[in-house]
C-alpha cells in the first residue's frame, strides 16, 4: 500500500508521531471538510521539508504543502500522496533594531499582530484578524480593510525543492490582488520580514486592531466553517453584492450555503461535503454570470483528488 511504502522512505526523516497516516484533512482546514490524505507529515526544520520532498519526486509521490488550511477547500475524496504541514513547528518571530519582523511561515498572522502590538509597531493591524499563516498570506498576498502584505513585506525567505534557501525582495515578489511570484517557483516559504514603524502609543493600535477585528466579527459568519471570502472581488465591483443581488443570500445545497450575514462567504453549517460546496459555488458562477456577465473567480483553492468545478 501506498501509506505503507511511505512511513517506510519517511521514517528516518521525522518522528512516527508527526506522521500521521489516512488523516482526515476536515481536521486541518477552516472549512472543516476532506476526506484523508494518505500521509500527513509535520516538519519541524527546513532539512527535514527538503528530505521529504526530495524522497516525494525521486518515487514518483505526490506531495502538497500546506499551511493551516484557512484558503483550502479539500475534496471528499482525500489528497493522495504526502501533505506536507507548515505550521506550530515552524511559528518563531523575532524583531529586529529596525522594526523589521521576521516571522516563519507557519506562525499564524494573530501571532505576528500580537508582537507588533506588544512591541509598539504598527502597520500589521490590517491582518490581525485574518485567519492565516505567513506563508499563505504571503503566497495569495493577503489583504483586508484597505491593506494587503505587499505594503509591508520586505522580502520572502524560500527552501527550494532542491534544498536551496533564497531571498526574495522588494518588487522581485510580484505581488498583486490575491497573487504573487510565489506561486509559480518550485519552492516552498519558510519565512517574511515585514518592515513597520515605531509608536509610542500602544493604545492606538490596540484600538485599530479591536475595531477591525469587531468589523469583521459583525459582518462575516466566523461562526461558521468557511475559507473565507469564496471568489476574488471582480475589478470594480465586490463577487458579494453581485451574489446578494441575484437574491442568492442563504441559497443552500444540503450543509452548505451562501451565507445570509455576507453573500460573498460560502459556509459550512456542520457536516457539509465538498461536493455540496462545490455544487454553490457553480451554481453562484452561473447565475451571476446569466444576470450580470461577469465570471466569478475562486480565491479559495481546491486541493484533492478528482476535485474540480
Amino acid at each position: 500500500m501506498l501509506e505503507d511504502r511511505i512511513i517506510k522512505l519517511i521514517s528516518d526523516i521525522v518522528t512516527s508521531d508527526r506522521i500521521l497516516i489516512d488523516e482526515p484533512m476536515s481536521r486541518h482546514t477552516s472549512f472543516k471538510i476532506g476526506g484523508a490524505a494518505d500521509a500527513l507529515v509535520l516538519p519541524s526544520a527546513p532539512d527535514e521539508i527538503t528530505k521529504i520532498i526530495s524522497i516525494c519526486r525521486e518515487n514518483d509521490i505526490p506531495f502538497t504543502v500546506i499551511g493551516n488550511g484557512s484558503n483550502l477547500l479539500v475534496s471528499d475524496k482525500g489528497i493522495r500522496g504526502v501533505v506536507i504541514k507548515i505550521g506550530k513547528n515552524f511559528s518563531k518571530i523575532s524583531i529586529s533594531e529596525d522594526n523589521v519582523i521576521y516571522a516563519q511561515s507557519g506562525a499564524s498572522l494573530a501571532m505576528v499582530a500580537s508582537v507588533a502590538l506588544n512591541n509598539c509597531l504598527a502597520g500589521f493591524e490590517f491582518a490581525s484578524g485574518i485567519p492565516g499563516t505567513v506563508g499563505g498570506a504571503m503566497l495569495m498576498n493577503a489583504g483586508a480593510y484597505g491593506g494587503e502584505l505587499k505594503d509591508i513585506a520586505v522580502a520572502g525567505e524560500l527552501l527550494t525543492y532542491t534544498g536551496e534557501v533564497l531571498k526574495i525582495e522588494g518588487d522581485a515578489q510580484g505581488f498583486g490582488y490575491r497573487t504573487s511570484a510565489y506561486q509559480s517557483l518550485e519552492s516552498v516559504i519558510t519565512g517574511a520580514w515585514f518592515k513597520l514603524h515605531k509608536t509610542e502609543s500602544r493604545d492606538d493600535i490596540s484600538s485599530l486592531m479591536a475595531d477591525l477585528n469587531k468589523r469583521r466579527k459583525d459582518k462575516q459568519p466566523l461562526e461558521f466553517g468557511s475559507a473565507g471570502s469564496t471568489f476574488k472581488r471582480p475589478q470594480g465591483m465586490f463577487a458579494g453584492k453581485l451574489i446578494e443581488d441575484c437574491g442568492l443570500k442563504g441559497y443552500t445545497v444540503g450543509k452548505a450555503a451562501v451565507s445570509e450575514k455576507h453573500a460573498g462567504f460560502v459556509v459550512n453549517y456542520g457536516g457539509a461535503t465538498c461536493e455540496e460546496v462545490l455544487s454553490v459555488i457553480r451554481h453562484v458562477r452561473k447565475t451571476v454570470f446569466e444576470k450580470f456577465g461577469v465570471m466569478l473567480e475562486l480565491e479559495v483553492k481546491l486541493v484533492g483528488e478528482d476535485i474540480n468545478l
